[in-house]
């Protein structure tokens, strides 16, 4: 709920993805490193093995370049949009419904691939994805993407594995003989609501959603009624990861929409696994983007250039469960092993739906809701109203 109070407070400057996003000049030529580099990212995202000595992508870059990185943990891709606002970074690890609304507020600036020897190593399917390439100008260096997961509790499912997100949705007994209600977690930021639109798509086609991200009045008053059944049912709304973890570990949690970091982390010693259900899933392809008032831009893209190294990738990618944006980490990687990119999803490209920014000229239709709509009556929802 808080993470939700303070983007609201900062969306008014970068919700409207009309704004004509004006292209400054791109760094020209790499110049010596200035020594430090700070980023926001994600969590697991930027390791050096204070969690787990085996994944450490940092130490060796320090030593290389002199670059010291500084990591700020965001929980949402609001909280990354407001911390980029208030500046003082030089990287972000932005997902699609964060990044567009970084590009239209200005502050990221494009990037010179022509810095980037290992740019053309990036998987193809991401080479020029919208999310982070506008007219043509890339504004940043993909990283690694994945799904958001439906994430259950072996014990409380019993043999038969969930394949439906109703279980978050819909009040019902499980297999343990107790109700889901008060067992359960929804995602405490806006973007969910594209995940009770893709559960309508699946089981309400009469309502003619396309794209759960581009909903008209009447699909977005389908998806937030399905928020409020929904609301009854939540213990927590979650956005900490490490909360999330516990949560399953101590608080009696069975089901929730996850990333599979939680996933990994929590099925080494605990009865949890997870799915794709029927109705398919949402996830995230995250970029690496440069702030347009960056005081560290050397060091940004020697850091660009390290985070494509397939040793980088790969161990980003078994830390995480996700998968690189570097088709060459799959081979070779002795923590991801030969078998990793396959069992993260590297074949369910195109059965992912993508976060992106809802905005009012969208595509798939006249009219939709935009996004500053999401957050207010989001924020609605988890309040009870």
């Amino acid at each position: 709920m808080k993470s939700l109070l303070k983007s609201c407070t900062v969306l008014a400057s970068v919700f409207s993805m009309t704004t004509a996003a004006v292209a400054q000049e791109p760094l020209q030529a790499l110049g010596a490193g200035e020594g430090a580099l700070s980023i926001v990212a994600w969590a697991g995202y930027i390791e050096r093995g204070e969690t787990d000595k085996n994944f450490d992508w940092v130490t060796d870059f320090e030593k290389k370049t002199g670059c010291m990185v500084s990591v700020k943990t965001a929980a949402t891709s609001d909280e990354m949009v407001a911390l980029m606002n208030e500046g003082g970074f030089d990287l972000v690890t932005a997902s699609g419904d964060a990044s567009l609304r970084l590009v239209a507020g200005k502050r990221v600036q494009p990037i010179n691939t022509a810095l980037i020897p290992s740019w053309s190593t990036i998987d193809e399917r991401l080479q020029n994805a919208p999310w982070h390439t506008k007219d043509g100008v890339h504004y940043g260096t993909p990283y690694v993407w994945g799904p958001n997961v439906l994430m259950y509790n072996t014990k409380a499912f019993g043999d038969k594995a969930p394949d439906s997100w109703n279980v978050v949705f819909e009040e019902m007994t499980l297999a343990d003989g107790k109700s889901n209600k008060g067992r359960i977690q929804a995602y405490d930021g806006p973007i969910h609501v594209a995940d009770a639109a893709n559960y309508l798509m699946f089981h309400k086609p009469e309502l003619g959603i396309k794209d759960p991200f581009e909903l008209n009045e009447d699909q977005y008053k389908a998806a937030l009624d399905l928020l409020r059944v929904q609301r009854t049912l939540v213990s927590r709304y979650w956005h900490d990861a490490f909360i999330q973890i516990d949560d399953f570990k101590n608080e009696g949690v069975v089901a929730s929409g996850s990333w599979p970091f939680q996933v990994n982390l929590l099925k080494a010693d605990q009865p949890v696994a997870s799915v794709f259900p029927k109705e398919g899933v949402t996830g995230w392809a995250d970029t690496t983007m440069l702030h347009a008032e960056s005081e560290h831009p050397n060091c940004a893209y020697m850091w660009m250039e390290h985070s494509l190294s397939p040793k980088v990738q790969g161990d980003v990618s078994a830390w995480f469960g996700t998968v690189p944006s570097v088709p060459a980490a799959c081979k070779g990687n002795a923590l991801l092993t030969d078998e990793g990119c396959k069992n993260n999803g590297f074949e369910n490209f195109e059965k992912i739906k993508f976060w992106k920014t809802p905005v009012s000229k969208c595509e798939s239709q006249g009219e939709c809701v935009p996004y500053h709509r999401w957050v207010s009556d989001y924020i609605g929802v988890i309040g009870g109203r």
